[in-house]
């Protein structure tokens, strides 16, 4: 099959488009024949090499996060789905690899497409639906009536999250350039700030969360935002001792983690406030509550720009230029 590679790590490494087998299908894994891939910075961090000491991958790899397509071969112990089945995924750490025709991922990490989305909508949402549910439900416990800060509304992340709360009932605030608000507005923000123009700081106060997705200096401010007991979790770092704990990485690197946000945690207990780092993960059952809601009308995806898979570099490129409002998807079938 055709595949985007990487042969070595590197900020100006292109990927290079080559034969590779098609994956091996395990007993509780899918084969999904590829018609939609999105992308995320994430995968630009992975080719730099920005996260080798946490995910070390072996090379060459096949990069790519997010899946759309049809089931064409399932292991002997898959009960969910069948062959021919419309379904999209976030793929597993080490499991990663949707620039290319087929995909095996192991069924659990697996979730029907929803009906009423192309296969390249769909292809634009576990990465950023997982991370915004896993922020917002999981780590903040965001309920009907608390305020949440969402930082970059017009990104990736930004664009479902600010769904996602407006749906838990929260009031959202969000940073962006003034020709996103009249999008961000239609998909629920309610408090609309410049950040070309505006500081946040300013404005925000007695925040019950803050979803981080820039530098330090950002989220230091954004926890002077935040009410006693109010929680920050960023999806930018810098990563915790429980992160290190949880990812098993060696004790070098957990020593390296520990330092590199004693001051974040320092700041955030003498704020009182609760700090937390995440790096998500794939999960199913998460992907098919954030169908339910796309079914329902209650969150769309946005999408940017779809590429040919022929111009996967050029898409990458794009999404690494910062420029892109929602999401960026190639059309692999």
């Amino acid at each position: 099959m055709k595949a985007y590679t990487i042969n070595k790590y590197g900020k100006k490494e292109t990927l290079h488009l080559d034969d590779v087998p098609v994956p091996q299908v395990k007993d509780n894994d899918v084969l999904i024949e590829i018609h939609a891939a999105g992308l995320n910075l994430l995968d630009s961090k992975i080719k730099s090499g920005e996260f080798k000491l946490i995910l070390p991958y072996r090379l060459p790899l096949v990069l790519g996060h997010d899946v759309a397509g049809v089931v064409t071969k399932v292991g002997k112990n898959v009960k969910k789905f069948k062959v021919g089945d419309e379904v999209y995924s976030r793929p597993a750490d080490f499991q990663i690899g949707t620039f290319a025709e087929f995909i095996a991922i192991d069924e659990k990490d697996v979730a029907f497409k929803a009906k009423n989305l192309t296969m390249e909508e769909a292809a634009s949402i576990p990465l950023v639906g997982l991370t915004a549910w896993q922020a917002l439900v999981e780590k903040a416990n965001l309920r009907k009536g608390q305020k949440v800060f969402i930082q970059a509304g017009s990104g990736g992340v930004g664009t479902i999250a600010i769904q996602l709360a407006k749906n838990l009932g929260a009031t959202v605030a969000t940073t962006a350039s003034e020709k996103s608000f009249a999008l961000l507005k239609e998909l629920g923000a309610d408090v609309l700030i410049d950040y070309k123009t505006q500081d946040f700081e300013d404005i925000l106060k007695d925040y019950d969360a803050v979803l981080n997705s820039q530098d330090t200096k950002t989220l230091e401010k954004s926890i002077r935002i935040l009410k006693p007991e109010g929680k920050a979790v960023s999806i930018s770092g810098p990563p915790t001792p429980e992160f290190a704990e949880e990812a098993e990485v060696p004790w070098f690197v957990k020593i390296i983690l520990r330092l590199i946000s004693s001051r974040i945690r320092r700041k955030a207990k003498k704020q009182n406030v609760n700090y937390t780092f995440l790096f998500m993960r794939a999960e199913g059952e998460q992907l098919n509550k954030i169908t339910e809601l796309i079914e329902a009308g209650a969150i769309q995806p946005i999408i940017d720009k779809v590429f040919p898979f022929e111009q996967t570099n050029e898409a990458l490129t794009y999404v690494e230029s910062g420029r892109a409002k929602g999401k960026v998807v190639v059309k692999v079938k």
